[in-house]
């Protein structure tokens, strides 16, 4: 359903120039020797110059992550959106073929698209960006996924925790008492999502402002890398930011624009926290999952120093006391 095979330690390290072109070129395209790295950890993205016209962009899956149906859901999901007037970037289908091979590696190609980071900073700009959001969600719950990632504690948070558990990065000082936070975390976590019968869709699932970029005719997603079943409020809380006094007024502007073409169900708004926990543990086990990954110290070398721990811990706690608060509402 998700990862396909157990992955290697360093998965692209066959990806060379000459391959990435070589991909390239036998879909049709002439290069012109441009090869560009954008910044992806999880993939490898490249902007491709060609002999004529515009750049376009590739993106090269991380080998045993996905399956191959789960990666044309995703291209599906896209390409369904686009069909909607939805703003993202879909995949550009090569003679009816979305996905491509070549040895190890699967790829998709996509139109290069420009845009800002997404400030949000007036309620125009965040009714706008939840009434994008709500013609996702409406696109979202017409289908299903057959293949895709379900959100839940289990993969995201207990199977992670393990992950940093066995992680050599991890200092001995701090291990029993990581293991006792999270296990109170995750504990308080799962009985939030059995309490809160949320709705279930096709969402885009990492929903932060690093995926969205922002034009004079608003915003358009550039990556559903992500994208899987779970509760609409999962598109909505990560751009929140500040206060609880701010946090309830950007959530109304959101939500302003978002029932415009969906409703929202308000008690999904006690899985904030527990969306917010699941996030906070997961993050240090992807970094410890992909630490053999080259690219990974070199963009993450925090992730090393008994500083980043002891930090790690006092978030962990501070998460729990929010988790034992009262939910926001509006």
């Amino acid at each position: 359903m998700q990862e396909s095979s157990p992955p290697e330690a360093t998965p692209f390290a066959a990806l060379s120039p000459d391959l990435v072109l070589a991909a390239i070129e036998r879909l049709g395209f002439a290069c012109d020797g441009r090869v560009l790295a954008l910044n992806s950890y999880e993939n490898r993205v490249y902007q491709i110059g060609l002999e004529t016209g515009a750049p376009l962009v590739a993106k090269f899956y991380r080998p045993g992550r996905w399956t191959r149906a789960a990666i044309l859901e995703e291209h599906e999901f896209s390409l369904s959106l686009a069909a909607g007037d939805v703003p993202v970037v879909a995949p550009m289908a090569i003679a009816g073929e979305t996905l491509h091979e070549l040895e190890q590696y699967m790829y998709a190609v996509f139109e290069r698209r420009g845009g800002r980071w997404p400030e949000l900073g007036t309620a125009d700009e965040r009714v706008l960006m939840g009434r994008f959001l709500g013609r996702m969600h409406l696109v979202g719950a017409a289908a299903r996924f057959l293949h895709r990632r379900r959100l839940g504690t289990q993969e995201l948070g207990w199977q992670a925790r393990e992950t940093v558990l066995g992680c050599p990065l991890v200092p001995p000082y701090v291990t029993d008492k990581y293991a006792d936070l999270t296990e109170r975390l995750l504990e308080r976590t799962d009985a939030a999502f059995a309490a809160v019968p949320a709705s279930q869709l096709r969402i885009h699932g990492d929903c932060h402002r690093g995926n969205i970029l922002w034009t004079e005719a608003g915003p358009h997603f550039v990556d559903l890398d992500d994208c899987m079943t779970g509760p609409a409020v999962q598109d909505l809380w990560m751009l929140l930011a500040g206060t609880r006094d701010e946090l309830r007024g950007q959530l109304t502007d959101y939500l302003e624009g978002y029932e415009q073409f969906r409703h929202f169900d308000q008690f999904e708004l006690a899985l904030i926290e527990p969306l917010r926990a699941l996030r906070l543990v997961h993050y240090s086990g992807w970094l410890a999952a992909r630490w053999s990954d080259p690219a990974f110290p070199r963009a993450f070398p925090w992730f090393a120093e008994p500083r980043y721990w002891e930090n790690h811990l006092g978030a962990l706690g501070e998460q729990i006391d929010a988790l034992d608060s009262d939910p926001l509402t509006l």
